[in-house]
């Protein structure tokens, strides 16, 4: 399960550090490049709500093995690309992929983990998301620089990772249905509805600033270095990732509430910093508001991610879930869209640090939420 997750995230993100090169290939604005990712997101969204509740119905290695099966459709088209149309379509499937495994394969890996631990559970999960999402620019980036078919090699190897996923999850045991499905509006069960709310808040801002890494980012390095490398742009997004990863491993015992507590501010100093690179370019400075904002995110997403996944009652567990990642892609997708139209109008540079000045102030906000519920008795079981 865990690697198949990883294998899942890592696609998905192949294509970061080359929508330079497809800008330059196709013609196209930036602001298309958002769209490319925004079409992504918008079949992601309803595949996780309705894959989740039929993963609790059916059984996760009957969502999992299709999943899988269009996370490599979504890869070949990438391969094949010959116009901006391609990227659309391989972007469409691979979110209707990765939409519909999210939930399924993060309630596999809390009920197959060996104790029965769910923040253990929660651990891997939200480090191996981070981990595959950075993967995948580092290794589209290298294999890009130094291969003689950038566009395409990248996405085959991915295929023969996902084929090695696929013999993996078909020799997952079969967990008998824990419930009914039927289709309806996701469901938050109300003792943890307030809980929901607050932490899907603060990561709706945390996953705002990864799409913006992994969309705009890579171009915005290239713009301020004057460098094609396509490894540097990449590898500044995978930073970002690196570091919430790293961060989760280290924070991953402190009771839920803290990471998100601790993470907020962080994630605001790192975009504050981000406008000011804007004011005095420096990649040095950029480098290490990469690095704080993922710490911010790593310990945002940790958090949140552990507060739901223990509050979750099991036998809607995948749904709950599929909500809560839901509420996270929303935060990736939409903002960013913003931030394409802001940069057609008013260039890139500007656009960044507006963003980025908007969610540091919202983040600010949102800690001040999660303060005050917590002083009010919201607080959640420490798993």
């Amino acid at each position: 399960m865990a690697y198949t997750l990883l294998v899942m995230l890592t696609g998905t993100n192949l294509p970061t550090p080359l929508y330079h090169t497809y800008q330059a290939r196709f013609g196209f604005s930036p602001f298309v490049v958002t769209l490319i990712f925004a079409s992504y997101v918008a079949v992601l969204i309803p595949s996780l709500l309705v894959a989740g509740p039929l993963a609790d119905a059916i059984g996760r290695r009957r969502i999992l093995l299709p999943a899988l099966a269009l996370a490599g459709l979504g890869s070949l088209g990438f391969a094949l690309a010959s116009g901006t149309g391609f990227l659309f379509a391989a972007r469409i499937v691979q979110g209707l992929a990765v939409g519909a495994s999210s939930g399924a394969v993060t309630a596999a890996l809390t009920e197959l983990e060996p104790t029965g631990n769910r923040r253990r559970a929660a651990l891997v999960s939200t480090v191996l998301s981070v981990g595959g999402l950075g993967l995948g620019p580092v290794l589209a980036g290298l294999i890009a620089e130094w291969s003689p078919a950038p566009d395409v090699v990248p996405f085959v190897v991915e295929i023969v990772l996902l084929a090695a996923a696929a013999v993996a999850v078909a020799r997952i045991p079969s967990a008998p249905p824990v419930a009914r499905w039927r289709p309806r509006r996701p469901r938050i069960p109300a003792a943890m509805r307030a809980t929901f709310v607050t932490s899907g808040s603060a990561n709706f801002l945390a996953f705002a600033v990864i799409g913006l890494f992994l969309t705009l980012v890579p171009t915005y390095v290239a713009t301020l270095t004057g460098s094609r490398n396509l490894l540097l742009g990449g590898g500044t997004a995978a930073l970002m990732l690196a570091s919430s990863a790293a961060v989760q491993l280290v924070a991953y015992r402190r009771p839920p509430r803290q990471p998100q507590l601790a993470g907020l501010p962080i994630l605001a100093v790192g975009l504050g910093l981000l406008v000011l690179v804007g004011v005095v370019p420096s990649f040095a400075l950029l480098l290490v508001t990469t690095i704080l904002s993922g710490v911010g995110h790593g310990l945002v997403f940790l958090g949140g991610l552990t507060t739901v996944n223990a509050n979750a009652p099991a036998a809607n567990r995948a749904e709950v879930l599929s909500s809560f990642y839901v509420v996270l892609y929303a935060g990736v997708g939409l903002p960013v869209l913003g931030v394409g139209v802001l940069a057609t109008a008013t260039g890139l540079t500007t656009a960044v640090s507006w963003f980025a000045g908007t969610v540091c102030v919202l983040s600010v906000l949102v800690l001040v939420a999660l303060r005050r519920a917590h002083r009010n008795g919201a607080a959640v079981p420490s798993a």
